[in-house]
């Protein structure tokens, strides 16, 4: 088992979700922190006001994000179960195995397969299925644990974005080192996206900059 924060996150929760929540994490405080540059100029900057809305925001997504991954589970699972059902229910083998065709296309797979292997798999599938007994949906301690997870990671964000404001006294200052920090973390995390799909590091990290600062602008434009 992996010893490093990370590494026991992705144990929790699948190292997709976890960077997406990261990166949605801090495309938040990014709308925040460059968006008050933008009232700096204009009103002045309240730093305390600032934090407090940075952390907020994230803490409240947090726990939004949170909440929507325990119904998306629940959700999952019931859908599986009325998989499980409908192949049970199924009035022939063909029929079965057309159930599982629509649910699992064998032409979306990221991989080129014939016909007849999309079949074995099926058969293999529906022997699973025959042989099982339908569980009953509920929420075990690992969703509970990643929903944790999910909640902390949203609202840890923000804390990049609050540190520069503790160290430095110019709060023009302090703001420019917070978007320079918060930036860079958006590479960070393309690259460490990278690292576990084995893209590209360098060209992820660079493509996760410029799209979460477009994502900014837009939420920015936008009034968010």
């Amino acid at each position: 088992m992996t010893s490093s924060p990370m590494g026991r996150i992705t144990n929790i929760i699948d190292p997709g979700d976890a960077l997406g929540e990261v990166l949605f994490g801090l495309i938040m405080a990014l709308t925040w922190t460059i968006g008050s540059r933008l009232v700096l100029e204009k009103e002045g900057l309240n730093v305390q006001e600032l934090l407090v809305a940075t952390i907020g925001c994230n803490v409240a997504w947090g726990i939004i994000d949170a909440v929507l991954f325990i119904l998306g589970t629940t959700f999952y699972r019931s859908r599986r179960l009325r998989l499980f059902r409908q192949i049970k229910a199924a009035k022939s083998e063909s029929a079965a195995l057309k159930v599982l065709a629509n649910e699992f296309p064998i032409e979306e797979a990221p991989f080129s397969g014939k016909a007849a292997d999309a079949e074995a798999l099926y058969r293999s599938l529906l022997t699973l299925a025959s042989r099982a007994d339908p569980v009953k949906v509920s929420l075990s301690k690992g969703d509970l644990f990643a929903a944790i997870a999910i909640f902390f990671l949203v609202s840890a964000t923000s804390i990049p974005a609050v540190i520069p404001f503790l160290l430095i006294d110019n709060a023009q200052l302090a703001l420019r080192a917070s978007n320079l920090f918060l930036i860079m973390l958006l590479f960070v995390t393309g690259y460490a996206w990278a690292t576990f799909s084995g893209g590209r590091p360098f060209y992820a990290g660079m493509t996760m900059t410029c799209l979460g600062l477009l994502l900014v602008a837009i939420a920015i434009v936008l009034g968010g």
